[in-house]
């Protein structure tokens, strides 16, 4: 075989080749776009049988041990008769026997095998192989015609790897090792064998000859990444062979080569790839190619445009795992721009320890001291007075990162009484400031703000998209960013845009993300609320999340007006509810007004306040005046008197019920049967209001979740309830284990699952009658 390009059958072809400068022949065919892809050299791929790469399998061996010139004798005497069954793997150097007897006693070396061909002369035996070696000829005799070509190709290909491993794994000359890996890329290109190893195979070599040849001029770099380029494009790249990419990328960011090249790589990379836990350097890479293009003299217009090239022209993204993937590229990237901070406070060890093998102890870093300042003489005072109520003044200098925290003495106390139980702090309470101590300052070197500038602009363009949003919203609830970056007021600042686009969107499953992702943890919400560490605009934001859409509630409609929603704001934002109302601000006017309504405020000094706070301003009088005449409504519906029982005629509406109740008394309705008319959840704000109501009768309404949390809350009296063929699912049903007078539930052929139903058995105590026919729990 001959190593200097004229093997595989692509000779002619890279000759030609070899004249043109590849690069120059993408940007004279518009490389110079996003997304261009290098030139394909289409003529070498194979377009005939396609095989899968053998490792082993059974077959018929011969050997002859006799000199070449008697072959054609030997091959038609009767001495062929006697074939050996072998079960034979192709190993990475030789080719082995399961059994090593007979023929194949000992395993035939790859470099022992002169040529491989095949017997089609006439009386020759029938698909067979035969291996040249030294002093004689092996023989193969498979089943079928199919099975020999497969046979030969695939030793053939382990042949030619083998070979390739170690020419190139003494390099001299860089020439001559350039066009052995154009040769071996062609090779690679027009096999028949159709497998994933036969493209990986050669990328790992050249990852491996990479590795170990680091003084590597750039040119050189180039033509390496050019020639392997066809390769990429249906292959994710090896773990070292992105070590490399990324050190061209930090290098050479204007290099065409990034555009060219790696652009159609890192775009199968977030379309396809599934984990990058298991190839982080992939994700790497895809951090440095996107800094890369930032570094390109439009900068975030070519971000821009490759994140529209991600996305694509239409309405919805056709690639489920971009968004996905491009976040995580991001939120890794974020981190990274507080990691010396992360490090240096805690002393663990980085993502760079741990890619590289974590330190010796001794090698750490030790622990930064903390200096504590008193910038206001009050405090000192106060300091010398109580030593437990302390405002403290937290530098932390890092190198390049200068960090002043200030907390005030409640987040002290409640930091302190969580060190007695298992919980965590309450994120927001860690990072809580007290507003008359000097703001938050954090500074990154020049490189970090770039980077971070970088990634937050992405997450916003990401947020610009509709069909993106609720995903992308659902991969932020959790707050999965450092402390160090919420207590960032260039970060919050920045991220604002986001959170203010998920408050504007109209789709429960976007708005609700902005509240925490499960209890005791806090979210979006109450990190931009007033007194937040990130709010920066006297609440704008937060008043903007429960604002009003078309009289409709954005975020209060996802909470559906529970009491839980406004008592915690009554007991940890009314004094900046009050604020905002103050100011004339309609939303926090209506809040104030659904507290008094459901009767949140119990001190009564309390209410006289929020009172005249909505007395201050015009639209505060309007609503007051509107919600004394709800109640005094109210008052005339809850009069004693009228019927104990009412039936709505089938067909009727949430319209038809509201106009009944507001036709008279309604005080003595015990038992109410909505059954088969069109009711909805909307109904249940004029349920809550019948006192005395015990039986309910929803069967076939489109009576759903939402209206059962609300139920939930305000009929805690209900005894009997008919939910039968009603869209209710888990979500609400779970919100029932609060009513517990409930002793007659019926949930015939419902959404019901077998969990929910025992756990609404357990904290039903007097649930006497359940009808589940027609659920998972039946």
């Amino acid at each position: 075989m001959d190593f200097t390009g004229s093997s595989c059958g692509g000779s002619d072809h890279r000759q030609i080749e070899e004249n043109k400068p590849l690069l120059g022949e993408m940007a004279a065919t518009g490389g110079s776009k996003m997304g261009a892809v290098p030139c394909r050299r289409s003529l070498l791929h194979f377009s005939g049988m396609r095989y899968k790469l053998l490792q082993e399998g059974d077959i018929q061996v011969c050997a002859i041990r006799h000199p070449r010139t008697f072959l054609s004798k030997i091959l038609t005497s009767k001495f062929l008769r006697r074939w050996e069954p072998h079960h034979l793997t192709l190993a990475d150097n030789s080719l082995t026997s399961a059994t090593p007897t007979g023929y194949m006693e000992n395993s035939i070396s790859y470099s022992a095998i002169e040529d491989v061909q095949l017997l089609s002369w006439e009386n020759a035996p029938k698909y067979c192989l035969q291996l040249t070696i030294p002093g004689g000829t092996v023989l193969l005799q498979a089943a079928n015609s199919y099975l020999r070509d497969q046979w030969f190709h695939s030793l053939q290909w382990k042949k030619k790897i083998y070979k390739y491993k170690k020419v190139l794994s003494n390099p001299n000359r860089w020439e001559v090792v350039l066009k052995e890996i154009r040769t071996l890329v062609d090779m690679a290109l027009s096999s028949p064998l159709q497998d994933d190893s036969i493209h990986q195979a050669p990328l790992e070599i050249i990852s491996k000859l990479l590795s170990e040849n680091i003084n590597l001029t750039t040119q050189e770099h180039e033509s390496i990444i050019v020639a392997i380029a066809p390769l990429l494009e249906n292959n994710h790249p090896p773990p070292d062979l992105c070590e490399f990419f990324c050190k061209h990328c930090r290098e050479r960011p204007r290099s065409m080569v990034v555009i060219e090249v790696f652009t159609p790589v890192v775009q199968r990379i977030l379309k396809h790839n599934m984990d990058f836990g298991k190839c982080p350097r992939l994700r790497l890479f895809t951090q440095e190619y996107i800094l890369a293009l930032n570094e390109l003299n439009a900068g975030m217009e070519v971000v821009k445009k490759f994140i529209y090239s991600m996305h694509g022209p239409t309405a919805n993204c056709p690639h489920p795992r971009v968004l996905p993937n491009v976040v995580a590229v991001c939120l890794a990237a974020i981190y990274s721009c507080y990691e010396e901070f992360i490090n240096s406070r805690d002393n663990s060890p980085s993502l760079k320890e741990i890619r590289n093998g974590c330190q010796q102890q001794c090698d750490r870093k030790p622990n930064i001291p903390l200096r504590l300042l008193h910038t206001n003489p009050d405090l000192v005072s106060q300091e010398v007075t109580s030593n437990e109520s302390r405002h403290k003044s937290v530098i932390v200098t890092s190198n390049e990162i200068h960090v002043e925290v200030q907390r005030n003495n409640t987040v002290n106390q409640k930091l302190k009484a969580n060190t007695g139980n298992d919980s965590e702090p309450n994120l927001i309470d860690c990072l809580l400031i007290c507003p008359a101590c000097s703001t938050i300052s954090i500074e990154l070197s020049p490189q970090a703000e770039r980077v971070l500038a970088c990634y937050v602009e992405i997450l916003k363009m990401l947020s610009d998209y509709d069909d993106w949003r609720p995903a992308l919203a659902i991969l932020l609830q959790p707050i999965p960013f450092p402390k160090e970056a919420l207590a960032h007021e260039t970060f919050t600042k920045e991220l604002k845009h986001v959170i203010q686009r998920f408050a504007e969107d109209p789709r429960q499953e976007v708005h609700s993300c902005l509240l925490s992702v499960r209890a005791g943890k806090d979210g979006w919400f109450q990190l931009y609320s007033p007194g937040g560490v990130a709010c920066d605009d006297d609440g704008e934001l937060f008043a903007s999340m429960v604002r009003v859409c078309n009289n409709v509630h954005i975020l209060m409609g996802s909470c559906y007006k529970t009491k839980k929603f406004l008592l915690s704001l009554a007991e940890n934002k009314l004094g900046p509810c009050m604020l905002l109302a103050l100011r004339g601000n309609q939303t926090m006017v209506e809040i104030l007004c659904l507290m008094l309504e459901y009767n949140i405020i119990e001190n009564n000094d309390t209410q006289l306040q929020i009172i005249s706070t909505l007395e201050s301003t015009d639209v505060g009088k309007r609503m007051y005046e509107q919600l004394c005449d709800r109640q005094r409504e109210l008052k005339e519906l809850q009069r004693k008197g009228g019927p104990t029982r009412l039936t709505l005629p089938s067909k009727s509406t949430d319209a038809d019920l509201a106009r009944l109740l507001s036709s008279g008394s309604f005080g003595n309705l015990e038992n109410l049967s909505l059954a088969f008319t069109n009711v909805t959840s909307a109904c249940a704000e004029q349920l809550i209001k019948l006192p005395s109501l015990k039986q309910l009768n929803l069967w076939s309404t489109q009576f759903g979740d939402a209206g059962l949390r609300v139920l939930s809350e305000h009929l805690t009296a209900l005894q009997v309830l008919n939910l039968c063929e009603t869209p209710v699912t888990d979500a609400g049903l779970l919100a029932l284990s609060s009513m517990k007078s409930l002793c007659n539930l019926n949930m015939n052929s419902t959404k019901l699952s077998a969990d929910t139903y025992e756990d609404l058995k357990a904290k039903l105590p007097n649930l006497k009658e359940v009808d589940v026919r027609y659920t998972e729990a039946w």
